[in-house]
């Protein structure tokens, strides 16, 4: 609608001060009218009068109004992005955590074990009998003899190889084959003089690591720092069952009275050992049966823990940080293939490949070709393909 028909004939300047451009120094939230002095009527559209204009100018209440708030200060509207791009930047989550040595592992949330915290009867007894172990090593240079040197060897191999990953390991925690009772139980016995728990607490753990592969409720992933991988994770039970909720895991050895009878007795069979050492060589079978053999094999086992989540290359899409760690397999009778075991923990064999060393798996192999082997499983071509990267 048109507010006036046509130009006045002859239109008279108006004369009014023009609004200064808002301007904001930094810090500040506000924006500042500058006082306008109006005159008694507005011009629109090249000098066209508006109607009622002169009328509500020149209203005494209204032009007062407006020199009281000509300088009145207003709040600033702002976009949320610019809110955002002015506001500082947090440093980006994974710049606070640190990454281990020569590897892409992060540690993001470090577990510290050995202070600031209550320490309990079974993390005192594991703490013992490891600082006992080490204690002993500190003889080895002034005890040894080739006698004693064979006899740690001989008992590496029986209760490493035997005990711990073909037993404990292959057997128990995965059910990878099947042997006679009265051979299980002796390879079980075996790895109870590893003097590494238990077969319920070693096989529970190892369970729930696969359970919790490098969550926060695995007991013993890198994710928690190198070292609590590595060892102190043994000396917080406390804190493993809380994530995991403690060995209640292994009912099917439970069920079995030499499991338990193991459990009851555990600590004598290791000192009984070390006794029957003692016996026949002395000192320095003690020490190198005992003290030598058991830390080194401590160190070898919890390198797979460690190392083979840190160091190493991933052939399988494991969704894990686990790896196959060639000089680890020399070490631990072909546990360092990491990678294909969390790939198909299932399987008996680790080394997958033909130049891939698994002294484990020859043993297996040998089991079965004398018939005491049953029901051994390894994954197909088909699985294999499934899970290759």
């Amino acid at each position: 609608m048109a507010l006036i028909a046509s130009p006045p004939s002859n239109p008279k300047p108006h004369q009014f001060s023009p609004l200064h451009r808002a301007t904001r120094l930094p810090g500040q939230a506000e924006l500042v009218l500058s006082r306008a002095m109006f005159n008694t009527s507005m011009v629109l559209n090249s000098g066209h009068y508006i109607s009622m204009s002169k009328k509500l100018l020149l209203n005494t209440k209204f032009s007062t109004h407006l020199r009281k708030n000509a300088n009145r200060t207003v709040p600033h509207i702002t976009s949320a992005a610019l809110v955002e791009a002015a506001e500082p930047k947090p440093e980006p989550e994974a710049a606070k955590f640190r990454r281990i040595l020569l590897s892409d592992v992060v540690v993001n949330h470090q577990r510290r074990v050995f202070f600031g915290r209550k320490w309990n009867a079974d993390d005192l007894a594991k703490a013992s009998a490891v600082l006992a172990m080490h204690y002993l090593c500190l003889f080895a240079p002034f005890q040894f003899n080739w006698s004693a040197l064979l006899v740690a060897v001989a008992l590496w191999v029986v209760t490493g190889l035997f005990g711990l990953t073909l037993s404990f390991h292959r057997n128990l925690s995965h059910r990878s084959f099947k042997v006679p009772k009265w051979l299980e139980y002796f390879f079980a016995y075996c790895g109870v003089q590893a003097l590494q728990g238990s077969p319920f607490d070693w096989v529970s753990t190892h369970r729930y690591h696969h359970q919790f592969v490098d969550s926060e409720r695995d007991p013993h992933s890198p994710t928690a720092g190198f070292w609590f991988s590595h060892m102190s994770w043994i000396f917080d039970t406390t804190s493993m069952n809380e994530r995991c909720g403690g060995p209640n895991n292994v009912g099917d050895l439970r069920k079995q009275p030499f499991y338990r009878f193991l459990e009851k007795t555990y600590f004598i069979h290791p000192i009984a050992l070390g006794a029957l050492l003692y016996g026949f060589g002395g000192f320095p079978f003690l020490v190198w049966g005992m003290g030598v053999r058991v830390v080194w094999m401590y160190h070898f086992t919890w390198l797979v823990n460690s190392a083979g989540h840190v160091w190493g290359k991933q052939r399988w899409k494991t969704g894990d940080l686990s790896r196959n760690n060639w000089w680890l397999a020399l070490l631990t009778f072909g546990e360092g293939w990491h990678n294909n075991h969390h790939a198909f923990e299932y399987s008996a064999r680790h080394g997958l490949e033909w130049w891939e060393l698994d002294l484990t798996w020859y043993v297996v192999k040998f089991l079965q070709a004398i018939g005491l082997a049953t029901d051994v499983k390894v994954p197909t071509e088909v699985q294999k393909q499934r899970m290759a990267i």
